[in-house]
């Protein structure tokens, strides 16, 4: 696959990720509150600490995909290795990472304040994990594309 079309398959993807995340985090994540609120009254005083907590959690997300835009404009412009692209993907793995534990460690502290159920802890833990290889990967993307920058780099000035 040429780099220009890599480029617009990783940018439709990215707009259809930030869509959904935006449907989801202005959507589907209030109204379903909303709904549990409307059928579980005594749940009330939790609707704005897990507002917060969603929306929170979904900030670095969207920041990664404003970094995989960058990433994608890079490659379309026929520079995918680059130490700034590394330097992209480094930051991506920082996010995920510290997404993650954002993620587990909120869910721990609505649980200890009583707005959460131990089995809703325990299913977060597939989430922490899904980030966790996210971030896993995106460093390893990022030292790899870090070394074929220098490799490229030598190989120019040799020329």
């Amino acid at each position: 696959m040429e780099l220009r079309k890599l480029s617009v398959w990783l940018r439709a993807i990215v707009v259809c990720a930030a869509a959904c995340g935006l449907v989801i985090c202005a959507v589907i994540v209030p109204e379903l509150g909303q709904a549990i609120v409307h059928d579980y009254p005594e749940f009330h005083g939790w609707y704005a600490p897990w507002l917060a907590f969603a929306w929170l959690f979904a900030l670095p997300l969207f920041v990664a995909l404003t970094l995989v835009w960058k990433l994608a404009a890079s490659i379309a412009s026929d520079r995918p290795f680059t130490s700034k692209n590394a330097r992209l993907l480094k930051l991506i793995s920082q996010l995920a990472a510290g997404d993650a534990a954002f993620f587990l460690v909120g869910n721990v502290a609505l649980w200890l304040m009583g707005m959460n159920h131990p089995g809703v802890v325990l299913l977060s833990l597939v989430v922490v994990c899904a980030g966790l290889f996210l971030a896993l990967a995106a460093a390893a993307l990022s030292r790899l594309v870090g070394r074929a920058a220098e490799l490229q780099e030598q190989s120019d000035l040799t020329i």
